[in-house]
C-alpha cells in the first residue's frame, strides 16, 4: 500500500481495490486465528496476534505515508476523495467513548443513554450545514488559521489555541484511558505499561506523515472497527433468533430483560441502574414538580451540549479542509453520516444482548462458580483492572470477594466456606467494559473477544491520532510558524510538529495513566468545553457579518471561561464550589444532610478517608440550578452568544473588505479564499 509520492496518484485512483484487498485480508487472518484457536492456540497468542497484525498494518501505511511537503502534513494535499474522507472522519470521530463507551451508558442507563446517540448524532447536521463547507472555502490548515483571519490579530488566535489545546486534550486522555484497558486486558499486562505500549502505534501512525498517514490510517481503521462491532451482535442475533440483524430482533431481547427483571423483584432482587450521568429515574412518573424540570434540562441540555460541541471539535472540522473541493466536502459529510450511523444504530443492540448475557449468565451463580468455570475466567480478568466489581470490591481473587460478600451479607459463619449466590445488587460492571467483555460473556471463541478489542484500539488509535495532530498543528503552525517565526523552512516547521507531537503525546499518556475518569464522562468535558469555547464566535464568524473582533475575544473569554469554571469547580473543589454558591444549588434534603454531616465529620477529624466522604457528598450539591458537570456547556453556550452580539453592537464594523470575505466564503463556488505558501490549490 505504498502511498510515496511518485506513485501517491496511482495510489488513489486504485483506492477501492487497495481497501477491499485490505479488508478481505483482514477477514483471512480472523477466519486463520479462529481455526488455530480449535486447534489449541492459547488465548494470550490470539490477543498478540491481533495487537502485532492490526498495529504492524497502521504503522506500515504510516511509514509509506511520510512527507516532507506542508500541505501534505498539514491537509493531505487536499486531495482525499469524499467517500474516504468520510469513512476517515467516521473514525475520527467513533472514539473509545462511542465503541467502548456508548453500549455501556446504554447498558446502564437504559433511554437516558440515547442522550448520547442523539447528540453526536445531530452535531454532524450541524456541521454539514453551518460549518464544514465554508472552513474549507476558506481554504486554511487549521481552526486558529479562521479565528485569526475573520477576528484579525494575535488575540484570538491565541484564545482559539487556548480552547483547541483544552477540549482536544482532555479528549485524547479519554482515548489513551481507551487503549490502556484494552491493552490490559488483550495483552494481560500492567494498566499504565498498556497506555505507553498504546501511545507507541499512536505516534506511529501520526508522527512521520501528519494528515496523510492519518487518513489512510483512519480508513483502515475504520474498516476494523465496523467489522468488530457488527461481528458478535450478528452472531448472537442468529444464534437466538435465526436472524443476523441485531437491529430487528433486540425489541424481543428488551422484552425478555423486562421480565427477567420482574422475575429478580419477585424474588427481593434489587433492580435498580448503576449510578449514571443522567438520573436513571428520568421519566419516572413519581417525579414531578421541579425535580422533573432538573431532569428534562439535564437530559436536554446534554443533547445540546454535544451536538455543539460535536460540531465545534477541531479535530473533525480540520478532516473537512483534505477534500479537493467544497462540493466534495458536503459530501463527505453525508458518508460520514452512514459510516457512523451504521455503529450508532447497533449500540442499542449490543446493550440489550450483552444485559441479557449477565442476567443469563452471571446472576444467580454461586461465588465458587464465578471463579472456578473456565467460561467465566473474563471476571478475574476485568476484575483487576477495576472493571468488575462484585460486593463493592474488584472481583480479583476469590478470597478477596468472599470476605467483601460475606461483610456485606452480614455472614456470621466461616468466612473460608462461604459461597453465597450472587444477586444483580452485588455485581457491578463498569460502562467501559460493556463491549468488550460480552463477547466472553456469551461464551463466543475468544477469536472474538480478541476481534472487539482489535476494533476498540482502532477506535481509539484513531481518534487519538487526529486529536494529537491537531494539537501538534495547532503549536507549530499556528504558535511556531504564526507567531514565532514566519521565515522557518518547510524542513524545520516539519521538525518541529513531530517534536511537539512526541511531547503533547507524552504528557497525555503520563495523565491517562492516573485514569482521572471514565472515558464517556472526559469526553463530554470535551465537547462542552468546544461548545462553549468555538462555536459562538465560529457561527457568527460565517453567518453574522457585523461579528466585531472585541465581540469575538469577549465572548471566546466568557463562554469558556464559565464552562471551565463550572466544570472544574463541581468536579475537582466541589466542597469549595458549594459554599460560594449554595444559595443556587438544587438537591434532596437526604443530599444536603449527608454533605453537612461529612462536612463535621472532616471538621472534627481531618483524616483522608474524611475528605474523600466530604468531597464525595459536596459533589452531589455542588451545582447551578440542578445541572450536572457533564453539561456544563450550558452556562457558556448562550452566554458566548449573548456578548459577542452585545460587544459587537457597541463597537465598530468589520471592514467593509471583511465583509466581502464572509459573502465569498459562503458561495459554494470558486476557488478557496485564502492560500498559504507552498499550500496546495483547491476550488
Amino acid at each position: 500500500m505504498s502511498v510515496a509520492q511518485s506513485d501517491g496518484r496511482d495510489f488513489l485512483s486504485n483506492l477501492g481495490r487497495v481497501y477491499s484487498l485490505y479488508t478481505l485480508s483482514f477477514l483471512g487472518c480472523v477466519v486463520l486465528l479462529a481455526i488455530l484457536e480449535q486447534v489449541g492456540m492459547p488465548k494470550p497468542w490470539i490477543g498478540y496476534a491481533f495487537v502485532a497484525l492490526t498495529i504492524g498494518v497502521y504503522a506500515a501505511i504510516g511509514i509509506l505515508s511520510r512527507t516532507a511537503e506542508v500541505s501534505e502534513y498539514y491537509v493531505a494535499g487536499r486531495k482525499v476523495p469524499a467517500l474516504y474522507n468520510g469513512m476517515a472522519t467516521a473514525a475520527d470521530w467513533m472514539s473509545a467513548a462511542s465503541f467502548i463507551g456508548m453500549a455501556g451508558s446504554l447498558y446502564l442507563l437504559g433511554y437516558n443513554g440515547l442522550a448520547f446517540i442523539l447528540g453526536w448524532t445531530g452535531g454532524f447536521v450541524l456541521v454539514a450545514t453551518l460549518i464544514a463547507p465554508f472552513l474549507r472555502k476558506f481554504g486554511a490548515y487549521t481552526i486558529p488559521d479562521f479565528f485569526s483571519f475573520r477576528y484579525g490579530g494575535k488575540v484570538a488566535r491565541t484564545l482559539a489555541i487556548i480552547v483547541l489545546m483544552s477540549c482536544s486534550f482532555t479528549y485524547v486522555v479519554a482515548q489513551i484511558v481507551g487503549t490502556g484497558l484494552i491493552g490490559a486486558r488483550l495483552l494481560n499486562m500492567d494498566y499504565v505499561v498498556a497506555v505507553y505500549v498504546g501511545l507507541v502505534g499512536i505516534l506511529v501512525c501520526s508522527m512521520l506523515g501528519g494528515m496523510r498517514a492519518v487518513t489512510w490510517t483512519q480508513v483502515a481503521q475504520y474498516i476494523v472497527l465496523i467489522i468488530a462491532y457488527l461481528i458478535p451482535v450478528v452472531i448472537l442475533s442468529a444464534q437466538k433468533y435465526g436472524i443476523p440483524i441485531p437491529q430487528l430482533t433486540y425489541g424481543d431481547v428488551l422484552s425478555q430483560i423486562a421480565a427477567k427483571e420482574a422475575a429478580l423483584r419477585a424474588a427481593g432482587d434489587v433492580v435498580v441502574p448503576a449510578v449514571g450521568y443522567i438520573n436513571p429515574s428520568f421519566g419516572n412518573p413519581a417525579l414531578s414538580g421541579a425535580a422533573l424540570w432538573v431532569e428534562y434540562v439535564n437530559y436536554f441540555g446534554l443533547i445540546l451540549c454535544l451536538m455543539v460541541g460535536t460540531a465545534s471539535l477541531p479535530h473533525v472540522l480540520m478532516r473537512f479542509f483534505t477534500t479537493p473541493s467544497v462540493r466534495e466536502a458536503r459530501k463527505s459529510v453525508g458518508w460520514s453520516l452512514l459510516f457512523i450511523f451504521i455503529l450508532y444504530f447497533t449500540a442499542p443492540a449490543y446493550a440489550a444482548f450483552a444485559k441479557m448475557e449477565v442476567y443469563n449468565n452471571v446472576v444467580g451463580q454461586n461465588l465458587a462458580t464465578l471463579f472456578s468455570a473456565e467460561n467465566l475466567s473474563w471476571i478475574r480478568s476485568y476484575g483487576r483492572v477495576g472493571l468488575i466489581q462484585i460486593c463493592g470490591v474488584d472481583a480479583t481473587t476469590l478470597e478477596a470477594v468472599r470476605t467483601a460478600c460475606a461483610r456485606v451479607m452480614q455472614h456470621t459463619g466461616d468466612v473460608a466456606s462461604f459461597n453465597p449466590t450472587i444477586q444483580l445488587r452485588h455485581f457491578g460492571i463498569q460502562a467501559d467494559a460493556i463491549v468488550i467483555s460480552t463477547p466472553e460473556i456469551a461464551g463466543l471463541p475468544y477469536v472474538i473477544a480478541g476481534l472487539v478489542a482489535a476494533g476498540g484500539l482502532a477506535a481509539a488509535l484513531s481518534t487519538a491520532d487526529g486529536l494529537l495532530l491537531a494539537m501538534a498543528n495547532a503549536l507549530s503552525h499556528d504558535v511556531y510558524y504564526k507567531m514565532i517565526d514566519q521565515n522557518a523552512s518547510t524542513e524545520k516547521r516539519l521538525v518541529v510538529a513531530r517534536v511537539l507531537l512526541i511531547i503533547v503525546a507524552i504528557a497525555a499518556a503520563y495523565v491517562a495513566s492516573f485514569r482521572p475518569a471514565d472515558i464517556v464522562a472526559m469526553v463530554a468535558w470535551a465537547f462542552s468545553l468546544a461548545a462553549a469555547g468555538f462555536f459562538p464566535a465560529l457561527i457568527l464568524g460565517v453567518w453574522w457579518k457585523k461579528a466585531t473582533t472585541q465581540g469575538a475575544i469577549w465572548g471566546i473569554v466568557v463562554g469558556f471561561g464559565i464552562t471551565l469554571y463550572y466544570l472544574v469547580g463541581t468536579r475537582y473543589y466541589a466542597p469549595a464550589f458549594y459554599e460560594t454558591w449554595k444559595g443556587l444549588s438544587i438537591a434532596t434534603a437526604a443530599q444536603y444532610q449527608a454533605y453537612e454531616a461529612a462536612k463535621a465529620a472532616y471538621a472534627a477529624s481531618a483524616t483522608a478517608a474524611n475528605w474523600a466522604a466530604l468531597d464525595r457528598t459536596a459533589q452531589v450539591v455542588a451545582n447551578w440550578w440542578g445541572v450536572r458537570g457533564i453539561s456544563s456547556g450550558l452556562f457558556g453556550l448562550p452566554l458566548g452568544f449573548l456578548v459577542i452580539w452585545a460587544v459587537s453592537k457597541f463597537t465598530k464594523e468589520p471592514s467593509q473588505e471583511m465583509q466581502n470575505f464572509i459573502d465569498e466564503i459562503r458561495r459554494p463556488k470558486g476557488a478557496v479564499v485564502m492560500q498559504e505558501k507552498g499550500a496546495a490549490v483547491g476550488h
